[in-house]
């Protein structure tokens, strides 16, 4: 290095350590910095800065000497301590004309416009900057973007992204897809649906795996029809395969999806169709599902045992109370027990009304809105009605009997039946569906006990047979055995089922209380053994725990002619003769202390236009199917169902 001017600086050879030159660099730092000094080198030789970046080599002549460098030293100790005040404050460096000259205004002005034009033009440079990135981001979320599809017609099919949430289903078009069931699709020849064949599917997806350039998926219908659907990268049209890819991986589990696809051999062991899968061509999402559900389908089907079995292990599954489940009964009814009991629901139903009208009945509807209690001692639910008081029907009971006064002489109905009972029990419901039957008889009770024994014969022989799919899904969740019954009635009297709970260790008192639910249970047990039976009936029940309407026994009038029917020792329908005399209904009203309202009043009416005897019976329906399956609680039989403590949903 080379200064010009050695009374101010001494040199350093190139072969001092790195430490020397830092230092030195900074003392340079600290003369700069030194108003003092720049005005002592101003008029000396070139300027300071001229001299400093002067590369010439350092020429013998100019070794400082030892007398120069000291006389130097004190010359910038002098200035140090002049300018000691400029410590801390700003330091502008200045030209030699800045000392002497202050700018124009104009200058000034001049200086300040290039300023802000600098300025504005560095802004202008980063918006376009932040434009260009911004298009570029649009450019590519619109070529990754994936649209909504319209399907109208399968004539503009090639037209239509593969893939896509279907636009809502307003009923635009119909457009010529022709839906399949999974369950005619099979991996042989004799399939209804074979291989080879292109078909449409609309199911829920029930479970999903995307990884890499591959997808599998199941889809589900009915709850119970589960297939295999796959989807793999194609090396030809890559753009595409990975948009497919990644609307798969869009899709969550039980939406509900439009897939088309072809039929493939393969073997599935974990659906229900296990000989085949479809090879996806389209798949659209016609309802999306939440990612997060209250709970899991999949944890909604398992058993009880299987919860308990896995409580032990790394992974124990979840246990779902009863609340959370009936509070999305619909997520709960598509676990495929769940749904299989609803379908047996139904088939009770069906059945019921088979049976019967092999019979010769008739099917009526009876209302529900009445002007007084229909069932004594039963709870029940009131209403404004303009001004007047109205009920629920707690039963179609007289109105079943009216119509056989109007020469109807069988007739049934399957309707609601409403009881304000605050019972919380796990059999006990304030809303349930009752099956109800009223026949003319000409002379014994006998005659209906038979025409009812023939009707559950047809439910319970039909449900094994005709709904054994359906049956296997359920006990695959809830544990149970068909009911064993029977061919003739099997009908016990009061005096036997007392004398059968006596030798069980119960203290049946004077023999006129109802039974209780251990009782029951007790009587049911031993009619099993005895009788190799799980139905059967109890006739002779004491008159003061039955309604008003049942005909009292000819014998002993603290007995009726009425009866209740159990399945595994839990009562399932109650029924009795009924007494259609006018004088003999007015009585036993003013015994029980019942006011004779104005529904009474008409209900009494008919009998005095002449009536046939009759007899008849109500059933519940959600009783039967809880007890024919075995199930723990009533609600599980019940769609949605009503207790003192749920009204929703």
């Amino acid at each position: 290095w080379h200064y010009n001017n050695p009374t101010l600086f001494l040199v350093k050879r190139e072969a001092a350590i790195e430490s020397e030159f830092m230092v030195s660099a900074q003392l340079m730092l600290l003369f700069l910095s030194s108003a003092g000094i720049r005005r002592a080198v101003c008029g000396n030789g070139p300027s300071f800065a001229s001299a400093f970046l002067t590369k010439a080599p350092l020429a013998p002549s100019a070794a400082v000497s030892s007398s120069s460098a000291a006389a130097a030293s004190a010359a910038i100790a002098q200035s140090w301590v002049r300018y000691q005040p400029l410590r801390g404050t700003t330091v502008r460096f200045m030209s030699s004309t800045d000392a002497t000259e202050e700018k124009t205004d104009e200058e000034k002005a001049a200086i300040k416009a290039a300023r802000e034009e600098r300025k504005a033009e560095k802004e202008r440079q980063k918006a376009a900057k932040k434009a260009k990135k911004a298009a570029k981001a649009a450019a590519e979320e619109a070529a990754n973007r994936i649209e909504e599809v319209t399907y109208l017609s399968v004539s503009e099919e090639e037209s239509y992204a593969p893939f896509g949430d279907m636009s809502i289903v307003m009923s635009r078009s119909r457009s010529g897809r022709d839906f399949a069931n999974a369950a005619d699709i099979g991996g042989s020849d004799d399939a209804k649906i074979g291989p080879g064949s292109k078909v449409w599917l609309r199911g829920r997806l029930n479970s999903i795996r995307v990884k890499g350039g591959s997808c599998f998926l199941v889809l589900r219908q009915n709850s119970f029809d589960t297939i295999q659907a796959c989807f793999f990268k194609d090396k030809e049209n890559p753009e595409q395969s990975a948009k497919m890819i990644k609307y798969l991986k869009s899709l969550t589990t039980e939406s509900m999806v439009d897939l088309e696809g072809v039929v493939s051999t393969a073997e599935v062991r974990s659906c229900s169709i296990q000989d085949a899968e479809l090879v996806i061509s389209r798949i659209h999402s016609v309802s999306k599902a939440d990612a997060q559900l209250p709970f899991l389908v999949e944890d909604a089907a398992r058993s009880e045992k299987e919860v308990d079995e896995s409580q032990d292990t790394d992974r124990p599954f979840p246990r779902l109370g009863q609340e959370i489940r009936l509070d999305h009964r619909w997520l709960d009814l598509r676990a495929p027990a769940n749904n299989a009991i609803m379908r047996i629901q139904s088939a009770v139903c069906q059945l019921f009304r088979e049976s019967l009208y092999s019979q010769g009945f008739v099917e009526i509807h009876t209302p529900k809105l009445i002007a007084g209690e229909s069932e004594s001692g039963a709870g029940v639910f009131t209403t404004d009605y303009f001004g007047t008081t109205a009920c629920l029907a707690q039963s179609p009971q007289l109105y079943k009997q009216m119509a056989i006064s109007s020469d109807i002489d069988r007739v049934f109905e399957i309707g609601p039946v409403f009881r304000a009972e605050n019972s919380k029990t796990r059999r006990h419901l304030c809303e349930f569906t009752g099956l109800d039957l009223e026949m003319a008889i000409n002379e014994h009770y006998m005659e209906t006990l038979e025409v009812v024994h023939v009707m559950f014969k047809h439910i319970f022989e039909n449900l094994e047979t005709r709904w054994a799919r359906e049956l296997e899904a359920i006990r695959t969740q809830y544990e149970s055995e068909p009911v064993v019954f029977t061919d003739e009635p099997c009908v016990l009297h009061w005096p036997e089922a007392m004398e059968i709970l006596r030798e069980e260790g119960f203290d049946m008192g004077d023999e006129l209380g109802d039974l209780t639910g251990a009782q029951e249970l007790a009587l049911g047990a031993v009619v099993k053994e005895k009788y190799g039976t799980d139905f059967f009936m109890l006739d002779k029940y004491p008159s003061d725990i039955r309604p008003f309407y049942t005909m009292p026994d000819p014998a002993d009038d603290r007995f009726s002619n009425s009866y209740d029917m159990f399945i595994r020792g839990q009562e399932i329908c109650s029924g009795a003769q009924r007494c259609h005399d006018p004088e003999l209904v007015t009585k036993i009203l003013d015994n029980k202390g019942i006011e004779i309202g104005d529904g009474l009043k008409t209900y009494i009416e008919s009998f005095r236009h002449g009536v046939s005897p009759h007899a008849g019976a109500g059933i519940g329906l959600e009783r039967v199917v809880f007890l024919y399956l075995g199930l723990d609680n009533v609600r599980k039989a019940s769609m949605f169902p009503r207790d003192p403590n749920r009204c929703t949903p």
